[in-house]
């Protein structure tokens, strides 16, 4: 294990608020004499385990805690998943079927291990303990808060100055997480800032029974490719993943130079002192910021897809949208007439999702044949075959077969 110093640099870097912070370094500082480890929890609950960058933001941490010698124990929600995480909902959420949540936490298990250690993780899920709770220990459990506290939460606050529903279930769902600290004696939990009423409930749990409170550490939300609204799929600001290093690489250069440094700091394991030598080399205005930013690109896609990703979705960048040149790996559609109908290929192939969309597209000069700009759709005339680009990124090629 590293000294406390190191240690508490790592563990700070991109957080948003520490709670805890000298508990925290008593409890390092007891594990490193006792040459124990430290438990760090986060809990998941398995309603959306498709995971992009921002998602990534917490289990990143996790990581370099991991390195530091601790040990993880990630919570499946399996139970809590049935009632549904009411955080920043206006209604109250459909529960999951079992079937439902089983299924979400098998991906999930699948994808936290392209980023955690596995040898250094242990996954449980909490339904072993909360589904034996009976109900006097759930009466118990309670009576360690009040209704006011709940109300405290902004989005039930919300929904009760509205007059909207909330169900009693939906209150135990943070007494439900605070109880797997309590079971689980956590020394760490990590969430995102919208989940602090839900973590900080563990840490009442915890002095409530008696037990050294967990610190909690929340890691901010992380603003998506544009740089306006929080990474999120149907927003399409997404990073995946599981893209393609070549897409991943492409996405990571459309973030605003003003996003540099956070996304060094929340998705990437680049030490400290290196992300301070970049920030104030970017103040200087030594470097330029697309430079860094391709550094920031190639170290995205190395964590996902090793050196050799990063190296290929460098060199295609370059190729696409440096020198505007077609690249060799193009995708190929075989067509069987000399006259086409590029519109219907283009949706049939879902390369675009309309016709209404392509039509636009070729209005505005977005779709070129062979490099010339087109604008009748309907009717293309190719030999043996054609390069279809749309936009700046995409190419296809189309061969004409007997």
């Amino acid at each position: 294990m590293k000294d406390l110093e190191e240690q508490l640099k790592i563990i700070e870097k991109g957080a948003d608020e520490i709670i805890g912070l000298e508990e925290l370094k008593s409890k390092l500082l007891k594990a490193n004499k006792e040459n124990r480890q430290i438990i760090v929890k986060l809990g998941l609950d398995p309603s959306a385990p498709d995971i992009h960058l921002g998602h990534t933001v917490v289990l990143r941490k996790i990581k370099q805690i991991q390195d530091l010698g601790h040990k993880a124990v990630i919570v499946i929600g399996d139970f809590t998943g049935m009632i549904g995480d009411p955080t920043g909902k206006s209604k109250t959420r459909k529960a999951l079927t079992r079937e439902e949540v089983l299924e979400n936490a098998k991906t999930y298990e699948e994808q936290i291990f392209k980023i955690l250690d596995k040898d250094k993780t242990e996954v449980r899920f909490n339904s072993e303990w909360l589904s034996k709770l009976n109900f006097q220990d759930v009466i118990n459990l309670a009576a360690t808060t009040t209704v006011a506290r709940m109300l405290e939460r902004e989005d039930f606050k919300k929904r009760y100055e509205s007059n909207m529903p909330i169900s009693i279930h939906e209150f135990f769902y943070p007494l439900m997480q605070g109880y797997d600290s309590l079971e689980l004696k956590s020394d760490i939990e990590l969430g995102g800032t919208d989940q602090r009423f839900n973590v900080l409930m563990g840490r009442m749990l915890q002095k409530h029974y008696g037990e050294e409170p967990q610190a909690t550490i929340f890691m901010p939300l992380l603003e998506g490719t544009d740089g306006k609204e929080k990474m999120s799929k149907s927003l399409g600001n997404y990073i995946g993943i599981d893209e393609a290093p070549e897409i991943m690489f492409e996405k990571a250069m459309r973030i605003p130079d003003s996003l540099i440094i956070k996304y060094f700091e929340l998705v990437t394991d680049i030490h400290p002192d290196g992300i301070s030598d970049i920030k104030v080399k970017l103040e200087k205005g030594t470097v330029n910021p697309r430079d860094i930013k391709m550094s920031l690109a190639k170290e995205i896609v190395r964590l996902y897809h090793g050196e050799e990703g990063a190296q290929k979705g460098e060199a295609r960048f370059k190729i696409v949208f440096q020198k505007r040149e077609i690249p060799e790996d193009i995708d190929v559609l075989e067509v069987t007439s000399e006259e086409i109908n590029l519109a219907e290929i283009l949706v049939d192939n879902e390369i675009i999702k309309s016709k209404k969309e392509v039509k636009r597209l070729v209005e505005q000069g977005g779709i070129k044949v062979n490099n010339d700009k087109i604008n009748n759709i309907n009717s293309i005339e190719i030999k043996d075959e054609a390069i279809i680009q749309i936009g700046k990124k995409i190419f296809l090629k189309l061969k004409r077969v007997q």
